[in-house]
């Protein structure tokens, strides 16, 4: 019987170059998420995208991450799960009460900057507090990745 070859992606990091583009980055955390086992399974296949992913606090004080469509995975039966549910971000408390008293200034949101899987095997988000970026700002953001790209 041959062996089966492991499609997991043992070293999964994903950035979310769309944030970098609409956002200024001011703080930066790592956080865990909570997954059920179809989720990590289907995630470790890369399967997910985080493009119009954002955070928000629930009505409990929990940090959630919103809007991250993971894939169904495809071996998966009854007991699959939705591809955007609400999945709650683990931080500890005094990180989750700075993001909480920051977000109340105007202008701030919470986004997800990078997927990875760490050093132990666990799947950790990296969120960071943003400042939209105005549109000049973000000609001047085209203009260097071009600049950088011709000296190349």
């Amino acid at each position: 019987m041959p062996k089966q070859k492991n499609k997991y992606i043992k070293n999964l990091s994903v950035r979310n170059k769309r944030a970098a583009y609409e956002y200024f980055f001011i703080d930066k955390y790592t956080a865990g998420i909570v997954l059920r086992g179809t989720e990590i399974k289907s995630m470790r296949l890369g399967k997910f995208n985080m493009d119009d992913a954002y955070c928000l606090f629930n009505e409990k004080g929990e940090l959630i991450i919103r809007n991250l469509y993971i894939a169904e995975y495809e071996m998966g039966n009854i007991h699959n799960h939705p591809p955007r549910a609400d999945r709650k971000l683990l931080l500890t408390k005094r990180e989750l009460r700075k993001l909480q008293s920051s977000l109340k200034d105007v202008g701030l949101t919470i986004v997800p900057t990078h997927i990875f899987i760490n050093e132990r095997g666990l799947l950790k988000v990296e969120i960071a507090l943003a400042k939209g970026k105005k549109l000049y700002d973000k000609r001047e953001a085209i203009k260097e990745r071009d600049l950088k790209r011709a000296m190349d």
